[in-house]
């Protein structure tokens, strides 16, 4: 199973967080960023 870092050492990430919940990361589809919770999408 892979792992991914989402924080860095300094406590930063560089993932977008949903402007509607504030709390969760935005998947990154390529073509699209989604949020899982809300279904928040922007298209690229």
């Amino acid at each position: 199973m892979a792992h991914y870092d989402l924080y860095g050492d300094d406590g930063t990430t560089e993932g977008e967080l949903c402007p509607r919940c504030g709390d969760v990361f935005l998947a990154n589809h390529g073509d699209r960023k989604h949020c899982g919770k809300c279904s928040y999408t922007e298209w690229e």
